[in-house]
């Protein structure tokens, strides 16, 4: 069981970002909030070592998209939410943005991931890869098409790379 202070240094360091991950997959403030705790409880109980924080961040991002994906599997938590509920939550983000968000959303789930991952959270293609399991060239197609998508729902103006 990891110390507190290192469970402190790491909610402090990483809690933003866990908690957007966790609320595109959930789209729900209170199960985002289940799943964030979550997130953290197992690094706490989690006792392998990390060789650096680029590790443990990329430790965090994978335990976090894949409780987001198990607690999306029960029955009981599945829902609609709708996108005024969505704007609620994202009130800080400019409004320009707003609409490139919701079309990254809207998205399959294979093409939002790596998206979100390499436009919002600022990895490559190759630390995508390793995050997700996916290779190198897979990564980036899958960004290729997201671009795509996101070009024609967003009217053709799309995403410089």
């Amino acid at each position: 069981m990891r110390s507190e202070a290192e469970v402190n240094r790491v909610v402090d360091e990483y809690a933003d970002m866990i908690k957007r991950v966790c609320f595109y997959h959930l789209k729900n403030e209170a199960d985002t909030e289940d799943v964030f705790q979550n997130v953290f409880l197992k690094y706490m109980l989690y006792e392998g070592q990390f060789a650096d924080r680029e590790h443990e961040k990329a430790w965090l991002l994978r335990v976090a998209i894949n409780a987001c994906k198990d607690y999306l599997k029960n029955f009981f938590r599945r829902s609609v939410v709708s996108f005024e509920v969505l704007r609620e939550v994202e009130a800080d983000e400019q409004e320009d943005h707003r609409e490139v968000l919701a079309a990254v959303l809207a998205l399959p789930g294979k093409y939002k991931d790596v998206i979100y991952l390499h436009y919002y959270e600022g990895y490559s293609a190759g630390e995508i890869g390793k995050i997700l399991g996916k290779k190198e060239n897979t990564v980036y197609s899958l960004l290729s098409r997201g671009r795509g998508m996101l070009k024609e729902m967003l009217g053709g103006d799309g995403i410089d790379e």
